[in-house]
């Protein structure tokens, strides 16, 4: 079975990502769903969604002392340059036996080589969770990155490889990923194997800049790429200006999203902005959604 993998991506926080994305589920009816932003997860919030299953994952290692093997040196603590060895119980000698900051650590085992006692080691560390949840529009796969936690590319590609799973143990045909802002590790992971990206930018200079930042990353994975433009009638001349930028690279404009006050109404109640009652939002996330010939309820109903 074919599954088509689409991705709406930001070059920046704040952009409306998110509750495009939700509005994209509501008007595609049946998709499996990923919020891929690990360091800050909010599409469930949007859907209302269900937790179903909770996992750790192991992050980076951690440096660990032995307290009984320990000789209260300092050496450890001498060596630190991240100042995580910190004072610990007393030692019956008169010194003072180290212990580990295991929010400071950086796992780079420099305490562990000159260590003469060979009191200290690795132990690995929780990096966060990963979460299968429900929602009334499809599974929903998401995770939450402990603080100063490592590997996000890594559960990144675990979430995707999560959801292409029940996509084919379900038989659903798309999926809709929530991806990452910036254009770091989590969003080039998130990109991989993605047939078609959608950026959402806002009409401001720095939402021009990040967004032409994420744009030639796509170009450079060779993903299929289009833009849409949230808030675009707050400044009708840097959407102009927008819009003359992406036809120079040949990247189609697909939506223009009002400024509404229906979405913060539909933030509040924790719902897709489509769900609501008809507004100058939802129809123009509509007609995009048109355009991108995304896969309808409407549709499936008809068929």
């Amino acid at each position: 079975m074919a599954i088509t993998e689409f991705v709406v991506i930001s070059g920046k926080g704040g952009t409306g990502k998110t509750t495009v994305t939700a509005s994209l589920a509501a008007h595609i009816g049946r998709a499996v769903l990923t919020d891929a932003d690990v360091d800050g997860a909010n599409l469930e919030l949007a859907l209302q969604a269900d937790l179903a299953r909770e996992e750790s994952i192991i992050g980076g290692k951690k440096a660990q002392i032995k307290p009984s093997l320990c000789i209260a040196c300092g050496k450890c603590a001498d060596l630190c340059r991240f100042s995580a060895v910190i004072p610990g119980a007393p030692h019956s000698s008169g010194g003072v036996i180290m212990a580990i900051d295991h929010d400071l650590c950086e796992g780079c085992g420099l305490c562990i080589r000159f260590c003469p006692s060979n009191a200290i080691g690795f132990r690995e560390s929780k990096g966060g969770t990963w979460r299968h949840s429900h929602t009334r529009l499809g599974d929903l796969f998401h995770a939450r990155l402990a603080p100063g936690g490592e590997n996000s590319g890594k559960l990144v590609a675990l979430l995707r490889r999560k959801a292409r799973e029940a996509a084919q143990t379900q038989g659903v045909e798309f999926m809709l990923t929530d991806g990452p802002p910036g254009a770091g590790c989590p969003v080039i992971a998130t990109l991989t194997g993605a047939h078609r990206v959608l950026v959402v930018t806002e009409p401001t200079p720095s939402g021009k800049s990040d967004a032409e930042r994420v744009i030639n990353l796509c170009r450079h994975f060779r993903r299929t790429v289009s833009l849409a433009i949230n808030k675009f009638d707050l400044h009708a001349g840097m959407a102009a200006d927008i819009e003359q930028w992406a036809a120079s690279l040949h990247v189609p404009v697909v939506g223009k999203l009002p400024y509404d006050s229906i979405v913060p109404k539909a933030v509040r109640q924790g719902v897709p902005v489509v769900t609501l009652p008809t507004s100058a939002w939802g129809q123009a996330l509509v007609e995009m959604a048109q355009r991108l010939e995304l896969p309808s309820i409407n549709n499936q109903h008809q068929g």
